[in-house]
């Protein structure tokens, strides 16, 4: 009996460091829901602080922080960490994070057991019966299971640092979107300023028949084009806004923050990345998520391979009290076990589903592997090519269109031209202006699809299609350039060189002569003219010609004694300036 009672002294002690050491094995929440492992990630490669909103302090908190950063002008970086402060999607995402801890904790905890109790009486005999059941399949695959939901919620972290990254990325394409259409708006302001101008001048020059009615119809054009394109791009500006606020969580109060007016300078030189391909394997977040999947579909293969004939197996321990009619009681004590015959399924599908899950995964990771390495290739050549462009535009194109703007007004200071050759030049040195913003504008959204290739975060259209320079518009203000240099190498080419004009007398409309014009109407045109000066003067892109704007004036009915001296410059000068005359009819000549 001594042997005995030690027999079961000892299994009991087996059974205690079994259950403590199963128990040892069980996860518990941790203080921060797992937000450490995505604020690491977040620090690292965006440099910047994320919170998991769970509480009041951490709301007033994280509002403190945001009031302190819309205090000053925005900039993609501050609206980058606000829009990771106050997006709640963002929110979601980390409430995802901490329900991915629970089925960690979850799957980490053994099966409870089972209790029953049963009771027969009848024939004044009197059956109890006791049972507990365990699984002992679910304990001995316990530590098995435990690992593979490791494993699932390492890979919930690292969605939710994607999430942070795809923010981050939103962000900041929103950001350089509205800063590039704020700028895009002066511009177009600047130039619908000097088409209202223009045509105000033009129809005054009408009325006093200097002008026909195609230039005017090509002038009141443009300024109608203009005008559609600046309404366009407030809308677009609104819109871009309106996004951004959005991605930053922002409404009510809140939407007054303010935007920069342009696009940030480039910087003096752009990366050297020869080693992209390998950073982006290494560091891409979507890949590390694609490998943790293969690895834990692995070890729930095996496991479902060492599962594959026995998937039921309980242990009931029994107890069972009788009591017989006459009072005596006889007491049994046993243990039951249940677990199913592999006769019909011995397992086989189960395997072929987690061989092929595998197998899935498995090509599906080389594919990303290859696809990763393709965009980074592809995002940073579009990186330095969108770089190379701008600098041609800030180095080559817009230089020589301000040398182009200055030759023109000399040649018109010296009568060679007239001021709508000046305004076609504006016109032409505005659709560049426009070209190089957009340029800058493709350069910031390709850095932040190089950022996105190398890191991962956004999303597959992005990746799919980086940002790329537009073709050059046609429309609008290139349009009418167009027809401004046709009308004016026509006028130019019908009345023949400086050296070779002679001075001739033609009809105005009306029949009046062209040193009896109107004088109010002159007066009026003069008047314009002025007007004009002022508001080209205002123009960031047309200041050059306030000055040439100044011999405007000759346009419209001079002096004999200045008409003189205006001979000797350009013979053809008899009281109107080249390109304003009409044509001679064949009754003159």
């Amino acid at each position: 009996m001594t042997k005995i009672n030690h027999i079961v002294r000892r299994h009991r002690t087996i059974l205690a460091l079994s259950a403590a050491f199963v128990l040892s094995g069980c996860a518990t929440f941790s203080p921060d829901g797992g937000m450490t492992a995505v604020a690491d990630i977040a620090d690292n490669t965006i440099k910047k602080d994320v919170v998991a909103i769970r509480s009041v302090d951490d709301a007033q908190r994280t509002d403190d922080a945001v009031k302190r950063l819309l205090r000053q002008t925005l900039t993609v970086e501050t609206a980058v960490q606000i829009a990771l402060l106050s997006n709640r999607g963002l929110q979601a995402a980390y409430n995802e994070l901490a329900l991915a801890e629970t089925d960690l904790v979850q799957e980490s905890l053994p099966s409870n057991p089972t209790f029953s109790i049963s009771r027969i009486a009848g024939g004044g005999t009197v059956e109890i019966e006791r049972q507990v059941v365990g699984d002992i399949l679910a304990l001995a695959t316990l530590p098995f299971r435990s690992e593979i939901a490791r494993r699932r919620f390492r890979q919930a972290q690292l969605r939710a640092a994607l999430e942070t990254l795809r923010l981050a990325s939103d962000v900041r394409r929103a950001y350089y979107r509205a800063a590039g259409t704020n700028e895009m708006v002066g511009l177009l302001t600047d130039a619908k300023s000097t088409a209202e101008a223009t045509a105000k001048l033009a129809s005054k020059l009408g009325e006093t028949g200097s002008l026909n009615k195609l230039d005017q119809a090509r002038e009141q054009v443009f300024y109608a084009e203009t005008t559609a394109e600046l309404a366009s791009a407030r809308q677009e500006a609104t819109s871009s806004r309106e996004r951004l606020a959005r991605l930053m969580g922002f409404w009510d109060g809140d939407l007054a923050f303010r935007l920069p007016k342009m696009l940030p300078t480039l910087p003096r030189r752009p990366s050297a990345l020869p080693s992209i391909e390998v950073d982006a394997v290494t560091h891409r977040i979507d890949l590390q998520i694609a490998r943790i999947e293969l690895d834990a579909l692995a070890k729930s293969l095996n496991l479902t391979e060492a599962t594959r004939f026995v998937t039921l197996l309980d242990v009931a321990g029994i107890a069972k009290t009788t009591r017989d009619p006459d009072g005596s009681r006889l007491r049994e004590r046993g243990f039951d076990i249940q677990f199913q015959i592999p006769i019909f399924d011995g397992g086989e599908v189960r395997v072929r589903q987690a061989s092929e899950t595998y197998n899935q995964a498995f090509n599906r990771l080389t594919e990303k592997a290859i696809n990763v390495r393709s965009e980074a290739r592809d995002a940073y050549r579009t990186y330095r090519s969108t770089y190379e462009i701008v600098r041609q535009y800030e180095r080559e194109v817009l230089p020589l269109r301000k040398i182009i703007t200055e030759e023109m007004q000399l040649r018109f200071s010296n009568m060679q031209v007239d001021v709508f050759a000046l305004l076609t030049e504006a016109r032409q040195r505005i659709t560049s202006l426009r070209a190089g913003i957009d340029a800058k504008r493709n350069f910031w959204l390709a850095q932040s699809d190089l950022q996105n290739a190398i890191n991962g975060g956004g999303s597959g259209d992005t990746q799919r299609n980086p940002a790329r320079p537009p073709p050059p518009k046609r429309a609008g203000v290139a349009a009418a350039t167009e027809g401004d240099e046709h009308a004016i190498a026509k006028r130019i080419s019908r009345n023949g060189g400086a050296g070779q004009r002679q001075r001739r007398e033609r009809p105005r409309a009306g029949g009046q002569h062209p040193g009896s014009t109107d004088h109010g109407q002159g007066d009026d045109a003069a008047a314009d003219a002025s007007h004009l000066r002022s508001r080209l003067s205002a123009g960031g892109d047309t200041e050059r010609l306030v000055v040439a704007m100044a011999h405007e004036r000759r346009l419209e009915g001079v002096s004999s004694g200045r008409r003189a001296r205006g001979a000797r410059i350009c013979r053809r000068h008899e009281g109107s300036s080249l390109g304003l005359q009409r044509p001679i009819s064949r009754s003159h000549h």
